[in-house]
């Protein structure tokens, strides 16, 4: 009964959260500078004729929301008698519906816009989080069970410098590496490889993804390596991990039966964030390696104030965060049924 209880606690602040970031999304882009009839288009000649036809055609002539226009970068008059034909409703009505609007700049779809580039994303940051958790874990249990050696001093200075490093630049000195070792530079897939077997198409993608998984999993290996050093040596100077000791168990039954369990839980909560954040797309790996990815979207929608494709990108983004934090928490509990109680 407790442990529903608080499964259903989380699933409703979850549900309130997405509710807020909503009406957030909403509204956050609609009090930009500038008229997205014409950054979305960008042609000087344009008409005033065509631009109305624009805003019309993406209903940008509607009142934001029923009188109240201060936020409506375009004066539309009077208030609408029908609150219901408004940005917002029509928005909210696209929502439960599953869309996600139309772009200004493509006029297409957001959805069909978006779905690509989030896969994208979604195979670069998995392979990076999967690779970099592995490696991380890995080093850092080995650095805490061998502290203060020459072997600890070693990996800690490693990890403090690959952490350290700016992504771009270290993203700007793999891409001169390979591109000195014929490693692609560039893009998802060589140009003219769709005719070929579904084989080599595969072997081509993962060629590409090669520096910039190494460029995410270098970075986010060192930060999962120095948590857990830090938090297995923590657990290792606790006094039940001294008894287990003198009942005389071995280093390894100590560590997989008292020690790694606790030492997760830090690691966890940073596994779970750095996972909805990273959805986002690590744009700056993006942007190096020229991978087409949600980074890239969202920063071209910036530019062209393309309001429905930055709606539905943070739309994603934050579900994506939400959710990985509620997985978080979950995964917390399972493994400390303590916080349960609190």
């Amino acid at each position: 009964m407790k442990r529903w209880r608080y499964l259903t606690g989380k699933l409703g602040w979850a549900l309130f959260t997405i509710l807020f970031v909503i009406l957030l999304n909403f509204f956050l882009f609609r009090i930009l500078p500038g008229d997205p009839a014409r950054a979305g288009i960008r042609d000087p000649r344009l008409t005033r004729q065509a631009v109305e036809a624009i805003r019309v055609r993406f209903g940008l002539d509607k009142p934001v929301i029923n009188c109240f226009q201060s936020l409506n970068p375009v004066k539309t008059g009077s208030c609408l008698v029908n609150p219901f034909e408004t940005q917002f409703f029509i928005y909210i009505r696209n929502l439960l519906k599953g869309e996600l609007g139309i772009s200004f700049h493509y006029n297409r779809p957001v959805a069909d816009l978006l779905k690509e580039d989030l896969w994208n994303t979604i195979l670069l940051i998995g392979a990076g989080q999967v690779l970099a958790i592995i490696i991380g874990v890995v080093f850092g249990i080995f650095a805490a069970w061998k502290a203060r050696t020459a072997i600890d001093y070693g990996a800690l200075i490693t990890s403090l410098v690959a952490w350290s490093l700016p992504t771009f630049w270290l993203g700007i000195i793999l891409l001169f590496w390979g591109s000195t070792h014929g490693l692609p530079i560039g893009g998802k897939a060589t140009p003219a490889t769709s005719y070929l077997p579904l084989g080599e198409r595969m072997l081509d993608v993962l060629r590409h993804m090669l520096l910039p998984t190494l460029t995410y999993t270098i970075v986010y290996m060192a930060e999962y390596m120095l948590i857990m050093r830090s938090s297995l040596l923590d657990v290792l100077s606790e006094d039940y991990i001294l008894t287990a000791k003198a009942k005389g168990l071995n280093t390894f039954q100590i560590l997989k039966d008292h020690a790694l369990k606790n030492a997760m839980l830090p690691l966890v909560t940073v596994i779970a964030i750095n996972l909805g954040f990273t959805v986002a797309g690590a744009v700056q790996i993006e942007t190096v390696f020229s991978w087409p990815g949600l980074g890239g979207a969202i920063y071209e929608a910036v530019v062209r104030r393309d309001f429905p494709v930055l709606q539905g990108a943070f739309l994603l983004i934050a579900i994506a965060v939400i959710f990985a934090n509620l997985i978080a928490e979950l995964a917390y509990s399972a493994l400390d049924p303590r916080v349960q109680s609190e």
